[in-house]
């Protein structure tokens, strides 16, 4: 019926009685092209248009819970080395403060996230042209990580960087950047240090503003907002945002110390972030947040509610506002150190403390053994780590800021630093290292649980945090290595007790190497630098003191019974003193032999492959004290017999009397800083 409907609708518009359909045509090809019409047609009506179509954005987990492992899914910022010209580029002493260029975004190690669980619909956004900048808000887990190892010596270093960062926040919209300083006593100076250059950093922005850079263009009347808050074991706001210089300046000035010695340092985070938590709402004009928020915390401590890192984590990222601190560098493998305090009130007297401060370690757990055998290896000195105290650098490392490490006596970094030069409320570091070899070395910025879950995987790893937590326990101590003999007697009984001692030092030695040696089968598979450089130094210092430990019992023995002073020389006194030093060769045999060369492979390997960071420089240490003993003597002066002294009538000794109308200066007490 159809194809006769064809013919004749053929004949009425041509007027002709033959059609091409006629029998002397093919019909494949009427049926073809009829098919080809009826799929176009069907086709139609099935698929959708894509005009106006709705986006659908299903989500597996709540995002509360996924921000939390946000390390899953990550790329991280560094900056390639440039100079900086006249901004920012000063550290206040001369230097080169750090590196500012064009960023480099590398993909960071990720584990996919389950997303075949718990599906759910969450609704239809707004369109096609809103999908980028709501997914943006939306998956804050997708966020560009933040710069860490970048040492200055200065506060006003510091500044200046955040000049810099200040200006690209402003060449994307206007900014409000708060500061947030600890309220501690030790901070005073840097306080005053930070205000002094409060004048150079507007003063510049200024500038800029006037020669019309594209920072300040359609940024409305106020481009640049400050605010400031103080926390310690409370939280302050001093003032609400402004752009009077002045006004901030002030805010700063009358900040209050906090004698407490508690630094909420992660609720004053939290609470920040509410503060200013409506300058991030989305503007429906612009479709875009209001304005970029920066927080700048100012503090010396690692803080006291640390357990609270991952909740201030979340609350930064939601909301997309990174994290800025200029702090100070943590204790290589140690929690804390010890700050220099002098009084700031000159009526008291000026005489330098010494202060202990938490101020690290700069990795979740310890990963450095605390080893000190025979006090030849000074490992118990503190030197610089080359970041942060652990968990304020992974807030920054986290939410796409920066953690800068200041401290004055990085001048000269490899150059020993003693006590006396180290500067007034800083932390007594010996030896500094450069920060562009220490990035590499970074510390894993992730969740406590994530961390403990990748030690299951590396045995090289497990074996070191377990060893380092072990030596902490206190049951390795140094042996005594002078022996004075005034009479047999009581020389005999020195070495004996001595040989005792060493009895109980063997055993948790040699645990501690079987520890590490639990390891050794995955070390060829590590490849993270940190990792590599921590075992094979905590390997090769384990077999050292393990072979110290075992020969040293061997020559008690020998001073005991073979050993014997030589004869005087001249008018010289009879030798009465043995002492044990370290030696390339021991007297007790070859049997070590095998572990020493096995020691010094691994000592040696890390200073090769890792030159210029903590661990070459204690492998050097321990490579250059000799892992044998021998004996040596030398004289010591007899003790004295007590003399009986005049009573003088019971009269008091004469001591010099102070000077008339001199008073000396009180001593106080550091506080808790």
């Amino acid at each position: 019926m159809i194809l006769k409907s064809i013919k004749r609708y053929w004949q009425v518009r041509t007027g002709r009685l033959e059609t091409p359909v006629d029998g002397a045509g093919p019909f494949w090809i009427v049926s073809a092209a009829f098919h080809v019409l009826l799929i176009a047609l069907l086709a139609r009506f099935i698929m959708d248009s894509n005009e106006d179509k709705a986006i659908v954005l299903e989500a597996r987990v709540p995002l509360e819970e996924v921000i939390e492992e946000q390390e899953d899914v990550s790329l991280e910022l560094t900056f390639d080395e440039m100079e900086m010209g006249d901004l920012g580029a000063d550290g206040g002493q001369g230097e080169l403060v750090t590196e500012v260029a064009a960023p480099t975004v590398d993909v960071v190690a990720v584990d996919t996230l389950n997303l075949e669980e718990n599906v759910s619909e969450v609704g239809d956004l707004f369109s096609r042209e809103d999908f980028m900048h709501t997914a943006a808000n939306a998956f804050a887990p997708l966020h560009v990580k933040g710069s860490v190892g970048t040492g200055t010596s200065s506060a006003t270093g510091a500044v200046d960087r955040l000049t810099q960062e200040i200006l690209f926040s402003l060449e994307e919209r206007a900014t409000t950047v708060v500061w947030v300083f600890d309220q501690s006593a030790s901070l005073i100076q840097q306080r005053a240090e930070i205000v002094q250059r409060f004048d150079r950093i507007y003063r510049e922005l200024g500038m800029i503003d006037e020669q019309g850079h594209s920072a300040f263009e359609n940024k409305g009347d106020s481009p640049l907002l400050t605010q400031v808050v103080a926390f310690g074991a409370d939280f302050s706001v001093l003032g609400e945002p402004t752009a009077d210089v002045g006004s901030v300046k002030s805010s700063i000035e009358r900040i209050e110390t906090d004698s407490s010695g508690i630094e909420n340092v992660m609720a004053a985070v939290a609470k920040t972030v509410a503060l200013r938590k409506a300058d991030r709402d989305i503007d429906r004009s612009t479709r875009e947040p209001k304005r970029n928020v920066k927080i700048i915390i100012v503090t010396d401590e690692a803080g006291d509610d640390v357990q609270q890192v991952g909740k201030a984590i979340q609350v930064c990222n939601q909301v997309q506002i990174p994290i800025y601190v200029i702090g100070v560098p943590a204790p290589f493998g140690r929690p804390e150190t010890q700050v220099k305090w002098v009084d700031p009130n000159p009526e008291y007297d000026q005489t330098p403390q010494w202060a202990i401060v938490s101020q690290g370690p700069e990795s979740i757990a310890g990963e450095r053994l605390h080893l000190d055998f025979g006090e030849s290896f000074r490992d118990l000195d503190m030197i610089d780590s080359g970041f942060g105290p652990f968990h304020l650098t992974r807030l920054c490392y986290e939410t796409g800021g920066i953690y800068f490490a200041v401290h004055p006596n990085r001048t000269d970094p490899g150059r020993e630093v003693r006590r006396w030069r180290t500067s007034d409320y800083s932390s007594h570091l010996t030896y500094f290292f450069d920060s562009d070899v220490m990035r590499r070395y970074k510390p894993d910025y992730v969740s406590n649980k994530r961390y403990w879950q990748d030690l299951q995987k590396f045995p090289n790893r497990l074996a070191l945090v377990e060893a380092a937590n072990y030596t902490t326990t206190g049951d390795l101590r140094s042996p005594r290595i002078r022996f004075e003999n005034f009479n047999e007697a009581d020389f005999v009984r020195d070495v004996t007790r001595a040989q005792r001692n060493a009895a109980l030092i063997e055993p948790p030695l040699n645990r501690l190497y079987e520890m590490l040696r639990a390891g050794e089968s995955a070390r060829d598979k590590e490849e993270s630098l940190r990792w590599q450089a921590g075992y094979d130094l905590a390997m090769g210092r384990s077999i050292a003191a393990k072979l110290r430990a075992e020969t040293y019992n061997g020559m008690l023995a020998l001073v005991k019974t073979q050993k014997k002073f030589s004869p005087p020389v001249g008018d010289e006194p009879q030798n009465n003193t043995w002492l044990l030093t370290p030696a390339d060769a021991t007297e007790t045999g070859s049997q070590h032999r095998k572990l020493l060369s096995k020691a010094k492979i691994y000592l040696e390997r890390v200073v090769d492959k890792h030159p210029g960071t903590p661990w070459a420089m204690l492998a050097e240490r321990e490579l250059a004290v000799p892992i044998g003993w021998e004996w040596t003597e030398a004289y010591t002066e007899p003790p004295r017999p007590r003399e009986m002294q005049p009573n003088n009538n019971n009269n008091q000794p004469d001591l010099p009397m102070p000077r008339e109308n001199e008073m000396p200066k009180q001593v106080r007490k550091p506080p808790r800083l």
